[in-house]
């Protein structure tokens, strides 16, 4: 059964210095208030995993927790850049920044092949592009029955997976809805999951269109009521469409930068 713990508590179990973690969520239950805890706990030199990071992966960024960066597409979702980001390519601030960088078809075959426990999945989207040679885990391979050429990208498997939910039930069965993106792949390819909630029920209601993680799928579940903040958790909160455009000068300097995230990460403590 799946540990109902805090926010803090899960994050110090499961999360560790050099970890290769994914944190996912598309459009909504981006888990921010998760992100926001790896900072305040001061982890370092992980590999960020995600299909298209937004402003979350740029303040872990910007607080010197991540090394290298695995993604399909970043940038702040209508607005423009990821300047924390860009700092870090281009300036190496607050430290340098390696990036493995996918299409999103790639990363999802990447996520769906280590979710079934397979080696690497197949595709043809890379074909004709400057990917494969410029991106490790990606290789030509010919099929047995047709003798088409297509695309293998290599299974991905992080140590762990952080998202956010709708709600789970007390035995830690979790259920969410609307867009879904890869949540349940990378919860299923990860050797760990922590998954943060809306709010813990008695028991779930069958709901069209929802998924269900089972409690032996997920490790640590902890109550996070508005967690996915300013992204949106459908049927509780609303996209906080202002703070991503505000975000877009917040993140220019780094001093404002900082600013932000000893306000309103580090409560206090001194930032990064």
């Amino acid at each position: 059964m799946a540990e109902i713990v805090t926010l803090a508590e899960a994050i110090a179990a499961a999360v560790h210095d050099g970890d290769t973690i994914a944190m996912e969520g598309f459009t909504h239950l981006i888990p921010h208030a998760a992100g926001h805890e790896v900072i305040r706990q001061g982890r370092r030199d992980l590999t960020l995993v995600r299909m298209t990071p937004d402003i979350i992966y740029d303040q872990l960024i910007g607080a010197g927790c991540a090394r290298k960066l695995v993604f399909s597409w970043a940038g702040n979702p209508g607005v423009g850049s990821l300047h924390r980001f860009r700092d870090a390519v281009e300036h190496s601030w607050p430290r340098p920044l390696e990036l493995e960088e996918h299409s999103h078809a790639g990363m999802a075959n990447r996520f769906a092949a280590g979710a079934a426990g397979l080696p690497f999945g197949v595709l043809r989207g890379y074909r004709g592009t400057s990917l494969v040679g410029h991106t490790t885990g990606v290789a030509d391979i010919v099929c047995p029955f047709t003798g088409e050429t297509l695309t293998a990208v290599s299974a991905l498997r992080p140590d762990i997976a952080v998202i956010h939910a709708q709600v789970a039930d007390r035995r830690g069965n979790v259920q969410y809805w609307g867009i879904s993106g890869v949540q349940k792949e990378a919860v299923l390819a990860s050797a760990r999951a922590v998954v943060t909630v809306e709010e813990v029920v008695d028991s779930i209601e069958p709901r069209p269109g929802a998924t269900v993680l089972p409690w032996w799928t997920v490790d640590y579940v902890a109550v996070a009521a508005g967690g996915a903040h300013p992204s949106y958790a459908l049927g509780y909160s609303a996209r906080d469409n202002d703070f991503y455009v505000a975000w877009d000068e917040i993140s220019r300097d780094r001093e404002r930068f900082l600013g932000w995230l000893h306000e309103h990460v580090y409560r206090g403590e001194p930032a990064c």
